[in-house]
Formats: C-alpha cells, sequence, structure tokens
C-alpha cells in the first residue's frame, strides 16, 4: 500500500500540470480557443517617451503657432491698400464705359434680342458681383486660403478634364473653341479661369514652407513642372494657348521668386523655346498666323484682316482721338471690338493720350501690387501678391502686343475691359486677395 500512496502522492492535479495552452478558456466549454496558424501580428512598438527637452520645445512650438493665429486675427481686422482699391475701381469703371461704347453696333446687329445695351447690361451685372465678391475676400484672413489650395486645384484640374471629353453636353464650343462649361445661352463659365487662380494659390502656400528645399530638383522643381505641365496642357488642348501661356508663366514666376536656381530657369527657357520652334516651323502648327503677324497686308481679306483693321483703327485716333462713342471701326469693321481688340477702340476714340493715360493706370496698379507683396507679412503673403499682379500684368502687355501687332495675334483679354462674365469676376476676386493681404502688411514710414 505504501508504493501507491507514493506514487499518487506524485501525481500531480490536472489543473497544476504546465502546458503550452494558454491559461484563459472559453466560458462555453471549458476549454482553450485554437491558436491560429500561420505568423501572428507583431506588436505595434511603443513610442518613446519624449523627453522633457523635446516636450518643451513641442510645446513652445504649438504656442507660437497659436501665438501667430491670434496675431494674424488681429491684424486681419486692419484697414485694406487704399490707393490699389482705388486704381481697381478707376479702371473697372473706366472699362465699362469703353465697353459701352464699343459693343453697341454689335450688341444691335447681332444679338437676338436687337438690344444695344445687351452686353453692357451683363458686363455691368457681373462688375457689380465682382466688387461685391473682391470687397467680401478682402475682409477674410489671407491665410484661410491655405486650406483651400490643394481643394481648389483639384476641382479646376477636373474642371478642365470636363471641357475636353468628346461629346460632353457641359462643354459649349465658340469660335471653334471648346473653352467653357455651362447649360447653352443661360449660363457658362471658363475653367481656366479658376485654374490660373488655383495654380497661384497652391503654389504660393507650397512654396513658402519648403523655404531651402527650393534649391533642389527633386522637391523646387519636379513637383511644379509637373502640375504647370497637367494644368497648362489641358488649357492648351481646348485649345486655349493664350491661357496655357499665362497659367505657365504665372507658376514660373513664383517658382522663382520662391528661390529655384537660375540654371533651371534658363533650361526651362531653351525647352520652351525648343518647342515653340517644333511647333511653328516642324510641325507647322499655326505658322500661318505667325506670317501674318508679320506681314497682314498679303492677305488684308482673310487670315491678316484682324490685325490690319487693328492697325487701321488705332491709325485713326491720332493724338486726341475721333471722340468717346465716335468710333467708325466699331462698326462691324473690326472683329471682337468689345473684346479682344478694345484697345484699339480706346485708341481711335480716346487717341493717343487716352491710350497712354490708362497704360499708366495699369502700370500704377501693377506696381503698387508688387509694392504690397514686398511689404506682406510672411512668404505666403508675398507670393500671393506676386503671383495675382504678374498674372494681371503678363495679360496686360500681352492684349496690348497684340492689339499693336507687336505680338501674334491670340485670343487674350484685356483685364477689366473686355467682355466676359467669368474673366472679369475672377480678376476681381483675384484683387480681393490682394486687398486681403494688404491689412496685414508691416507697418511703413510712408506710404
Amino acid at each position: 500500500m505504501a508504493p501507491q500512496n507514493g506514487s499518487a502522492a506524485r501525481r500531480r492535479p490536472p489543473a497544476q500540470r504546465r502546458t503550452s495552452s494558454p491559461p484563459y478558456r472559453s466560458t462555453a466549454t471549458g476549454r482553450a480557443p485554437a491558436r491560429p496558424y500561420g505568423p501572428q501580428p507583431q506588436r505595434k512598438a511603443r513610442r518613446r517617451p519624449l523627453t522633457r527637452e523635446e516636450a518643451l520645445a513641442r510645446q513652445e512650438r504649438r504656442e507660437h503657432r497659436q501665438a501667430l493665429q491670434e496675431e494674424s486675427r488681429e491684424l486681419a481686422k486692419g484697414p485694406i491698400d487704399l490707393p490699389f482699391c482705388l486704381l481697381v475701381l478707376v479702371l473697372a469703371a473706366i472699362g465699362l464705359v469703353m465697353l459701352l461704347s464699343a459693343s453697341f453696333p454689335s450688341a444691335y446687329l447681332e444679338t437676338r434680342s436687337k438690344n444695344p445695351l445687351f452686353y453692357f447690361t451683363r458686363q455691368g451685372i457681373f462688375d457689380i458681383m465682382g466688387i461685391a465678391a473682391m470687397l467680401f475676400i478682402g475682409k477674410i484672413n489671407y491665410q484661410r486660403f491655405r486650406g483651400a489650395a490643394k481643394i481648389l486645384l483639384y476641382v479646376s484640374i477636373f474642371m478642365l478634364a470636363l471641357v475636353i471629353i468628346p461629346g460632353n453636353p457641359l462643354a459649349v464650343t465658340r469660335n471653334n473653341a471648346t473653352r467653357w462649361l455651362g447649360v447653352g445661352d443661360l449660363f457658362s463659365f471658363q475653367p481656366s479661369e479658376i485654374a490660373k487662380m488655383a495654380i497661384i494659390i497652391y503654389f504660393s502656400d507650397s512654396i513658402s514652407r519648403k523655404k531651402d528645399k527650393m534649391l533642389t530638383l527633386k522637391d523646387g522643381i519636379l513637383p511644379y513642372v509637373i502640375w504647370l505641365a497637367v494644368t497648362a496642357g489641358l488649357v492648351a488642348v481646348e485649345p486655349h494657348l493664350s491661357g496655357a501661356l499665362l497659367i505657365a508663366g504665372a507658376g514660373a514666376v513664383l517658382m522663382l521668386v520662391g528661390g529655384i536656381k537660375w540654371r533651371y530657369v534658363f533650361s526651362v527657357l531653351g525647352m520652351a523655346a525648343g518647342g515653340a520652334y517644333f511647333m511653328l516651323y516642324v510641325i507647322g502648327y499655326n505658322t500661318s498666323r505667325i506670317q501674318y503677324w508679320l506681314k497682314p497686308w498679303e492677305d488684308a481679306r482673310g487670315k491678316g484682316y484682324q490685325l490690319w483693321q487693328s492697325m487701321i483703327t488705332i491709325g485713326s485716333g491720332g493724338l486726341l482721338g475721333v471722340g468717346l462713342g465716335k468710333s467708325r471701326q466699331k462698326f462691324l469693321y473690326l472683329p471682337e471690338e468689345h473684346n479682344d481688340f478694345i484697345f484699339a477702340i480706346i485708341c481711335e476714340e480716346l487717341g493717343l493720350i487716352g491710350a497712354t493715360l490708362i497704360m499708366l493706370l495699369f502700370a500704377a496698379l501693377i506696381l503698387r501690387g508688387y509694392w504690397i507683396a514686398l511689404h506682406a507679412r510672411d512668404r505666403f503673403g508675398s507670393l500671393l501678391v506676386v503671383g495675382v499682379t504678374t498674372l494681371i500684368a503678363m495679360q496686360t502687355f500681352l492684349n496690348i502686343g497684340v492689339v499693336t501687332g507687336l505680338l501674334p495675334t491670340t485670343g487674350i483679354s484685356l483685364p477689366f475691359f473686355s467682355y466676359g462674365g467669368t474673366a472679369l469676376s475672377m480678376q476681381l476676386a483675384e484683387m480681393g486677395v490682394v486687398l486681403s493681404v494688404s491689412r496685414q502688411m508691416r507697418p511703413t514710414k510712408a506710404g
């Protein structure tokens, strides 16, 4: 009996035996759950706890950002730049008067309603809407535009893609070009106008954050060249070469101001020149336009007609002009007299002196814009104003250059003067962005 008691004593109860099963059991069966086959998921490594110095540095950065945001909110309540605002309003008012003078013959003879005030009324409505948008945007803290940068860019690219989709019922074609989205004659707009502002806001936000990284090819060149290629390429396919040129030009200027190396600038210019030569003289794209730009009189009744009539219109004005409202070329002799070639009507009615005064107003607006950019509170605001001002400067120069024969004929409007609701509203809204930045300018001794 003793050995049996000894062997029983040596036995361990089942509950005390060590097994490879987990220490927990199912409440339903009393059995341990089966271990799943295959590799077990690894536990996420715990973060290293911050040291006291790192925690203090993070807290200081957070407090610094909060202080900057609070300061920005306070500065945003400051006054707008009055000289810039007055220049915009004066140009918009003169532009509306000149549009009425230039457009009433074609409005009466070419529109269904036979209303000589047709273009003037529509432009006046968009003028009021644009000024209201300018004043509203001017009161917004421009730091809020950072959050809308990517969204606005994606939306503009989506709309540009919609324009070039074959058979799209929302795409509107005029003068053999599909550049608009809308519903027939009821409502239409140009997505390229939105894309211009989208590029400016996105580039300004991104470049302002990178600082020294703009010196590198990977961070300072490639991302922006890709965005410009996509956006300007979609606009060029419409076809709208002048819009593509404005988008590429504004983006390139922002990159240059942002700090890219000059050798990259010259490389891009060289590639652009090579591409232009290939398209004009190898493929033959728009070669006739170049030919009749240099010698419009060789086909004065055909492809050189518009430029030739523009030169006649400008020459008819002389020094003092024939008088406001007394143009003769606007009676269907000069095509697009109320749109792209309205500056020729200005020269005819107001003469060299009147046209020079208007160009001086544009020059004052552009210089004041760059002055605001120099005195902006931060890098983001400075880049915003540079982009908007450069866009207006390029568009003004290109339009006047085309009308006077300095540049080949292309469809580009004169800011605040040419007929076009989308363009006018967007231009005035862009002026609101400049006014928003001007509210937070650094104090200066003299304005």
